[in-house]
């Protein structure tokens, strides 16, 4: 063999496994973001995220469930997906009760499975992806605390049974917990409806005396923009304004907050869930555990996976306000 050929054959084993590792990736492999009320701008902006990194690995990503707030159409279009055999799905779980199941099945099937913004612990997904729920929740509460002086009747806006919405209630409930003239008057639930939110916030609002509600807290993203039209409205007609605290920042509880409507809002990273979340079902597609399923990774100290993956959390008032809507408008986003 001349000297020649020597090179080219060095370089040809040189150089192969790095184009291998270059093009492993094809339209052929197909990735889910499963949630439910697709329409919400918290699940567009994750979508984005979804696309961006699908871009990057140039594999089809595609975002799946029903356009209202429907646990059982979930369930649907989580089974309608893994009957397509996917590379892998993520999926934010409205009711765990009813998902474990299916979550359990995928990957019994070979389908890994990530769960992002709302978990089932106790089904076999790999881990979680997302905010640490219980922590958005204190850092809530201490801002009600602080803006109350420590006094006066609250109320929430949620969805009970669904674990993210859970975990913030009783973040929020620890801190407030500390705070004997707080009290909780009630915990409302909105059924996944906004405009049912806002009805029932005119009712607060009208209480007097005793009564009278001094927070209004929301849980759940949709619910800030429409609770804080009634207050709006209440102010319009002489109402001295509530406390409220919203979730999540799309740009309509963002302008509340800058017309002084709403006081504050706790902000996640939707899109830096879906964005993590698509290349870390990816990985596992293309290095699939053989163990996947049969182990409690929970419990393992040599597990492959992490338990959680903290996507971070922050409080949004007017003195940060700013530097997010220029984010959102440099990112070209209306959500």
């Amino acid at each position: 063999m001349s000297v020649w050929t020597k090179g080219i054959v060095i370089a040809l084993v040189t150089v192969l496994p790095l184009l291998e590792g270059c093009t492993r990736h094809s339209k052929s492999e197909h990735y889910y973001l499963v949630t439910v009320n697709v329409d919400l701008p918290y699940w567009k902006t994750a979508y984005e995220g979804f696309q961006k990194a699908a871009a990057e690995y140039g594999v089809t990503a595609d975002l799946r469930g029903p356009n209202k707030f429907d646990p059982q159409g979930e369930v649907q279009e989580f089974r309608s997906v893994v009957a397509s055999k996917p590379a892998g799905i993520l999926v934010s779980v409205t009711n765990s009760s009813l998902l474990a199941p299916e979550i359990d099945a995928a990957i019994a099937a070979g389908i890994p499975v990530i769960t992002m913004d709302s978990d089932a612990p106790e089904s076999k997904r790999l881990y979680f992806i997302g905010t640490n729920n219980l922590q958005a929740g204190r850092l809530g509460g201490q801002r009600v605390a602080a803006q109350l002086n420590g006094k006066g009747n609250v109320v929430f806006f949620t969805m009970p049974g669904q674990p993210n919405l859970d975990e913030r209630l009783k973040g929020y409930k620890d801190v407030l917990s500390g705070y004997p003239g707080i009290k909780v008057v009630e915990v409302f639930d909105m059924k996944g409806d906004s405009g049912v939110a806002m009805d029932k916030a005119q009712e607060y609002l009208a209480r007097k005396g005793n009564d009278r509600i001094d927070a209004l807290i929301c849980l759940q993203s949709s619910a800030g923009k429409d609770v804080g039209e009634a207050v709006r409205r209440a102010k319009a007609d002489g109402d001295p304004g509530r406390l409220l605290v919203a979730m999540d920042t799309d740009v309509a509880t963002l302008q509340l907050i800058k017309d002084g409507i709403i006081d504050s809002t706790i902000s996640q990273k939707p899109y830096t869930m879906a964005y993590v979340g698509l290349k870390a079902i990816d990985n596992v597609h293309h290095y699939p555990m053989k163990t996947a399923g049969g182990t409690d990774y929970s419990l393992d100290p040599f597990s492959p996976f992490p338990a959680f993956v903290d996507t971070g959390v922050s409080l949004v008032d007017k003195s940060n306000l700013a530097s997010i809507l220029e984010r959102k408008e440099a990112a070209g986003g209306s959500q």
